[in-house]
């Protein structure tokens, strides 16, 4: 009787944004709305890149990738939370709820190498203009996705694993709109404080890696721009930088109040509260920000129509 308790729990309820009935329908329009919204805006970057020559570019290339991440990663969270809304059941599978959580936190770890990976891009076209088309060639730019689309995803796969490995005996409710690595490991039983410190290690190294190559970078160029003696080429430097900062500073804040400041027990909905900015809006934005921030894609949608 004891071993089936603990393997008792075959799936969880999410409790959802809302439980009264007219607010889960307005929610999901809304929501629905949003998620049709990031999808063809970042269609449209994709789309861009790959027609308009002048965008076939290092810059560009890695917009392209990062918007296909920001597609997958809301495809992974969106419509599980239209499901929920639509039908007002909040039910999931363990099994599903372990494949949701997996593609939504590998896309979420690809986007945030791929960030790196753009500021170090923008660190050698500004500091080392002559040598960046050499540096920064298509076999370059293809080692750095791949290495991006490979490395991510096999460090999830181990909190995924370490997830898996607990027993789950009930509560099986969970106070969120999808599955989540901290609010599930919250109703694992047992021990679970060498998995904690796994997934924090893990955490740590996908988030803090990227953050100090982006540090590390926008110094170099914050240097390099202040021995810049026209103020036209210091605009160009910050307009090129500016839009890749506002996205980092948008992915970053959320993260790591969700991923890396302690929990506490007097705010149970802290978490669906934070998650909704990054899921829901965050991706909304990326989008939003590099189309209307950018005078190259306004070109290339005057061009297209």
């Amino acid at each position: 009787m004891e071993s089936e308790n603990i393997t008792s729990v075959k799936e969880f309820i999410l409790l959802g944004l809302a439980r009264q009935r007219k607010i889960q329908l307005l929610l999901f329009v809304v929501i629905l709305i949003i998620y049709l919204l990031t999808v063809l805006g970042n269609l449209l970057i994709i789309t861009l890149v790959q027609v308009d020559l002048k965008l076939h570019t290092p810059m560009y290339y890695f917009l392209s990738h990062l918007a296909g991440v920001d597609i997958c990663y809301v495809t992974s969270t969106m419509p599980l939370m239209l499901t929920q809304l639509l039908a007002g059941d909040g039910a999931i599978s363990l099994v599903f709820c372990m494949i949701q959580m997996y593609i939504a936190l590998a896309t979420a770890a690809v986007e945030v190498f791929l960030l790196g990976v753009m500021a170090y891009d923008r660190y050698l076209a500004i500091c080392c203009p002559l040598l960046y088309t050499v540096i920064m060639g298509k076999r370059r730019q293809l080692q750095f996705t791949s290495a991006c689309w490979i490395v991510a995803p096999l460090l999830c796969l181990i909190c995924i694993v370490c997830l898996v490995c607990q027993s789950y005996c009930g509560p099986n409710q969970i106070n969120h709109f999808i599955c989540e690595v901290p609010v599930v490991l919250k109703v694992a039983c047992g021990d679970t404080n060498i998995a904690q410190a796994i997934i924090f290690g893990i955490g740590a190294v996908v988030l803090l890696l990227p953050l100090s190559v982006m540090l590390i970078s926008y110094g170099f160029i914050l240097y390099s721009v202040s021995q810049m003696r026209s103020s036209i080429g210091r605009r160009k430097a910050f307009s090129t930088c500016g839009s890749h900062l506002l996205v980092v500073s948008l992915f970053y804040g959320p993260a790591i109040l969700e991923y890396m400041v302690p929990k506490s027990e007097s705010a149970p909905d802290r978490d669906k509260q934070i998650a909704v900015f990054y899921v829901v809006i965050t991706p909304l934005l990326n989008s939003i920000i590099y189309t209307l921030r950018n005078k190259e894609i306004h070109r290339a949608v005057a061009k297209v129509l």
